[in-house]
C-alpha cells in the first residue's frame, strides 16, 4: 500500500493517524477534509509536503471522492460527524455525512477495488449499567441512543453490506473515547484542561458518575495501523485500553495533575440521553494482531495530554471562545 487516502484527516484522530504514518511507514497520504469546524490544517501544517497532500472536499462528492479513490491503494476512513451535543440540535449533517458519506465512499471503493477501513465508536452499542461486569464485544447487539451513534451505527451495517454482497475488502473497528493532542476544546478532556489554564472551574454533566473507556490517540492510530495491515477481510474489532473512569474522577485528575484542588469543579444539568458506561474487550485485537496499548497508565497518558495543550495553546486558542459561547446557550 504506496498511497493512503485518509478522510477527516485534518480532524482530532484522523490527524493523529497521519503523524503515525509520517513517523512509522513510507505511505504517501492524500487527506481529504471538508474543513469543517472540528477540522483544522494547522494539526497538519508541520508534516512534509512530499508525503502529506491535503485535498479540502466532502466526502460526498462523488466525483471527488471517486478520483481521489482511484489512485489510493487503500482507504482509512475517519470523516464523521461527532459530536452527540450537535446531533442533538440538529441531526441532518450527521445523517448526511456518516450515512451518505460513507455511501459514497463504498461505492468508490467497489469501483475501484479499493481496500476499506471504516473507524466507528463503541457508542453504537448503547450502553452498560455503571455496576456491570460485562464490557463491550464484537458480538454486542447494536443499540445506539442518539443521532450521532446511530448513524455511526447505520455506517458500520454499510460496511458489512457491501463485504457481504459485493465482496468489498474491509474491515471496521470499534474505538472506545479517544483523548490526546489535537482535540478540538469542545470535548471533554480539553475543555476540562483549556478552562483551568483560563482560570475557569471544569463543569460535570449531571454527577459526573458516567463512565467512559478511554484511550490516547496514538494507541488507537498503531491499533488502525495494524488492523489495516494484517485485520481479516471482513472481521471487525474493537479497540480499548482498559482505561474506565467515571467523568468526575477524569476531572479530578486534571485538577490535580494541574496543581488545583481536586474538588474546584461545578455540577451542570446533565445532557439528555446521556450514556452511562462504556467498556471496551480488545481481547481480539490483542490475541489475533498483537496490538497492545503504549499508554496503559491513564494518568501518564493524561500527564502528556496537559502537556501538550500548555505548549501549544497558539493551536487551540482560536477554538476557545466560540466553544465555550455555544455551551453557555445551553447553560453548560
Amino acid at each position: 500500500m504506496s498511497t493512503l487516502l485518509v478522510t477527516g484527516g485534518a480532524g482530532f484522530i484522523g490527524s493523529n493517524f497521519v503523524h503515525l504514518l509520517v513517523e512509522r511507514t513510507e505511505h504517501r497520504v492524500v487527506v481529504l477534509d471538508k474543513l469543517t469546524y472540528a477540522g483544522s490544517y494547522a494539526s497538519l501544517a508541520d508534516l512534509p509536503p512530499d508525503r502529506v497532500c491535503f485535498v479540502r472536499g466532502d466526502i460526498c462528492d462523488a466525483s471527488l471522492v471517486n478520483d481521489l479513490v482511484a489512485v489510493a491503494d487503500a482507504i482509512v476512513h475517519f470523516a464523521a460527524e461527532s459530536h452527540n451535543d450537535n446531533s442533538l440540535a440538529n441531526p441532518r449533517p450527521f445523517v448526511e455525512t456518516n450515512i451518505v458519506g460513507t455511501y459514497t465512499l463504498l461505492e468508490a471503493a467497489r469501483k475501484h477495488g479499493t481496500r476499506f477501513h471504516h473507524v466507528s465508536t463503541d457508542e453504537v452499542y448503547g450502553d452498560l449499567e455503571l455496576d456491570d461486569p460485562e464490557r463491550f464485544t464484537e458480538t454486542t447487539p447494536y443499540h445506539p441512543s442518539s443521532p450521532y451513534s446511530s448513524t455511526k451505527a447505520g455506517s458500520d451495517l454499510l460496511v458489512r453490506a457491501w463485504v457481504r454482497s459485493f465482496g468489498l475488502r474491509a474491515t471496521i473497528s470499534n474505538c472506545s473515547n479517544n483523548y490526546g493532542p489535537y482535540q478540538h476544546v469542545e470535548k471533554f478532556i480539553p475543555r476540562q484542561i483549556t478552562n483551568v489554564i483560563d482560570g475557569v472551574r471544569p463543569r460535570l454533566y449531571g454527577r459526573g458518575l458516567n463512565v467512559r473507556d478511554w484511550i490516547h490517540t496514538e494507541d488507537h492510530s498503531a491499533a488502525v495501523l495494524t488492523i489495516l495491515e494484517r485485520g481479516a477481510v471482513g472481521e471487525t474489532y474493537l479497540i480499548g485500553a482498559d482505561g474506565e473512569r467515571s467523568n468526575r474522577d477524569v476531572v479530578r485528575t486534571i485538577l490535580e495533575i494541574m496543581g488545583e484542588p481536586a474538588d474546584a469543579y461545578e455540577h451542570v444539568a446533565d445532557r439528555p440521553g446521556h450514556d452511562l458506561r462504556y467498556a471496551i474487550d480488545s481481547t481480539k485485537l490483542r490475541t489475533e494482531l498483537g496490538w497492545a496499548p503504549q499508554y496503559p497508565d491513564f494518568r501518564a497518558g493524561l500527564e502528556a495530554t496537559v502537556r501538550w495543550y500548555r505548549d501549544n495553546e497558539p493551536w487551540w486558542r482560536p477554538q476557545k471562545a466560540a466553544a465555550e459561547a455555544k455551551y453557555a446557550r445551553t447553560g453548560h
